[in-house]
C-alpha cells in the first residue's frame, strides 16, 4: 500500500506545476517551461506571418522571381520575433520592460500599408518606403518610450482598459474566423471546421477545469496537438478534397500539408535588409500617426497583462521600457524587410487565462522562434496548423482579452465621466474602425489612419475625452 501511495504522490508531484510559474522571476523546470513557451509560440505563430503574407500580396511580391525573397521575409519574421521577444523579457539597459509580453508582427499597420502600397502602386519600392517609414516610426516610438512617464497621466486605467477592451473584441471576429476555417477558404464554416474546432475548444476545456497544476495551464497546447491528431484521423477516414458551386475542385482547409515540411530545408541563414530601405514622405506621415496609436495598444497590453497575470498595474519603468522595445523593435525588424513588431495581443490573453507569467517560460517559446527562423522545417510543421484548430483556441484567449480590459475599466469607481469615455470610445470610435464604409468620403489620411482597426478611432477618443472632459471632485 506504501508503495502505491508513494507512486501516487509521484505522479501528482510530476504534473504538479512549479509555483514559480506564477511569478515574474525564478527558474522553472525545463521539462514545464518549454510546453509552457511553445503554446505561447503555437498561438501566435501564423498571426505572426499573416500580416507579411497580407503586404507582400498587396505589394505584388509573391511567386515567380519573388517567391524566394517571400520565404526569406517569412524566415526573417521568426527570427525578429523570437530576439524582440527576449529583449522585452529581460531587457538591453531601458529598452525592454521586463514583462511577460511576446512580440511579433503586428497586424495593426495592415490597413495603413495597405493603403501605402495602393498609393505607390505597390512593387519593390512600395515595399522599401514601408520599410523606411517603419524604421523612422520605430525610433519615433523609442523617443516616445523614453518620454512615457510625464506622459503617463493621459494613459490611466480607464484610457489603457478601453484600449485593451477593444483589442479584445477586434479579435474575437478574427478567432471567428479561424474557427471556421479562415475567411479565404472554400469550405469555410464547413460542418468538419466547426467540428475540429469546437473539438479543440473542449479539450482546452477539459485540460482547464477538469486537471489541475501544470497539466491546466498548458491546456492550450494540448487542445492544439488533439487538433493535430484529429486533423491526420480525418484526412485518412473523410475526402480530402470538395468542389465549389462553379464546379472547381479545391482541398479542404483542415488538410495538413505535409509536402511543406518535406520540402523546407533543415537550416538556412536570415539575410540581411533583403529589401532596400526608401524613405518616402507619403509613407512616412501615415505610419507615424499609427506608430503613437502603437505606442497606446502597448500601453494597453502591458496593463492588460499585468492587471490579468498578476493583478497589479503596470508601473512606470515597465510601461516606458515596453514601448521602447515596441520601437526599436520594429525598427530592427524593417533591417531585416519585416513589417513592424510589437506586443501581440493574442498572448496576452493566453496570460490572463492561465496566469503563467514567467519570463524563463517564455523564454524558451521565444528561442523556439528564433529556432524556427533558423530551420524552416521546423517552421512549416507549425505553419500548417489548420485554422479550424487555431480557430479552437483563439476564441477562448480572445475574449479573456475583454475580460482584462473590463478589470481595468473598473479598476476605478465607474464614474459618470468614466462611463462617458468607455462609451464614446466604444461607440463612436470602435464602432468607426470596424465599419471603414463611412470614412469612404473622408480625406485619405483620415481613412488611413482610422479606416484599418477599431483600436485606434477607440484609443484617440479615450485620450481625448480623458484630457476634455472636466475631472469630478
Amino acid at each position: 500500500m506504501k508503495k502505491i501511495y508513494r507512486r501516487k504522490q509521484q505522479m501528482k508531484n510530476k504534473f504538479k506545476l512549479s509555483e514559480t510559474a506564477f511569478q515574474l522571476d525564478g527558474r522553472m523546470p525545463l521539462s514545464q517551461a518549454i510546453p509552457l513557451g511553445l503554446q505561447h509560440v503555437l498561438a501566435m505563430f501564423v498571426g505572426n506571418l499573416t500580416p507579411l503574407l497580407i503586404i507582400t500580396g498587396a505589394c505584388g511580391l509573391v511567386g515567380g522571381e519573388f517567391a524566394d525573397l517571400q520565404l526569406s521575409l517569412l524566415q526573417n519574421a521568426m527570427l525578429i520575433a523570437g530576439v524582440v521577444t527576449l529583449i522585452q523579457l529581460f531587457s538591453i539597459g531601458p529598452v525592454g520592460g521586463k514583462v511577460p509580453i511576446i512580440m511579433g508582427t503586428s497586424s495593426g499597420f495592415i490597413g495603413v500599408f495597405n493603403s501605402v502600397a495602393a498609393t505607390m502602386g505597390g512593387g519593390v519600392l512600395a515595399y522599401g518606403a514601408i520599410m523606411g517609414a517603419s524604421i523612422i516610426g520605430g525610433l519615433f516610438e523609442t523617443v516616445l518610450g523614453f518620454f512615457l512617464k510625464p506622459l503617463r497621466r493621459f494613459f490611466p486605467a480607464v484610457v489603457t482598459g478601453t484600449v485593451v477592451l477593444s483589442i479584445g473584441l477586434s479579435l474575437i471576429s478574427v478567432g471567428i474566423n479561424s474557427f471556421g476555417g479562415g475567411n479565404n477558404a472554400a469550405d469555410f464554416g464547413s460542418m468538419e471546421n466547426l467540428l475540429l474546432a469546437l473539438f479543440v475548444l473542449v479539450v482546452i476545456l477539459f485540460f482547464k477545469h477538469w486537471t489541475k497544476g501544470f497539466l491546466s495551464s498548458s491546456s492550450i497546447l494540448f487542445g492544439i496537438i488533439a487538433g493535430y491528431i484529429a486533423a491526420i484521423i480525418m484526412g485518412l477516414v473523410l475526402p480530402r478534397t470538395g468542389i465549389t458551386a462553379d464546379g472547381v475542385e479545391y482541398t479542404k482547409a483542415w488538410v495538413l500539408n505535409w509536402d511543406k515540411v518535406k520540402d523546407a530545408s533543415w537550416f538556412a541563414i536570415p539575410q540581411l535588409m533583403p529589401v532596400k530601405p526608401v524613405f518616402d514622405v507619403r509613407a512616412i506621415l501615415p505610419v507615424l500617426i499609427m506608430f503613437i496609436v502603437t505606442a497606446v495598444e502597448t500601453v494597453g497590453d502591458i496593463s492588460g497583462v499585468m492587471e490579468g497575470g498578476l493583478g497589479r498595474e503596470a508601473t512606470d519603468k515597465e510601461l516606458s521600457g515596453g514601448v521602447m522595445c515596441d520601437g526599436l523593435g520594429s525598427s530592427l525588424a524593417a533591417v531585416f524587410g519585416v513589417l513592424p513588431n510589437t506586443s501581440f495581443s493574442q498572448n496576452v490573453g493566453l496570460v490572463a487565462m492561465t496566469k503563467v507569467v514567467n519570463r524563463f517560460a517564455l523564454a524558451t517559446g521565444a528561442i523556439f522562434l528564433i529556432l524556427c527562423g533558423l530551420c524552416p522545417k521546423l517552421a512549416a510543421l507549425v505553419s500548417i496548423m489548420p485554422q479550424s484548430v487555431l480557430g479552437g483556441a483563439a476564441v477562448m484567449m480572445f475574449s479573456s482579452i475583454v475580460i482584462s480590459g473590463i478589470q481595468l475599466i473598473t479598476k476605478e469607481p465607474l464614474s459618470a465621466r468614466n462611463l462617458s469615455i468607455v462609451s464614446v470610445a466604444l461607440g463612436v470610435g470602435y464602432g468607426m474602425g470596424a465599419n471603414p464604409g463611412i470614412l469612404a468620403n473622408a480625406p485619405q489620411l483620415l481613412q488611413l489612419v482610422f479606416g484599418g482597426s477599431g483600436i485606434v478611432p477607440a484609443a484617440m477618443v479615450a485620450i481625448l475625452l480623458n484630457i476634455i472632459l472636466p475631472k469630478e471632485k
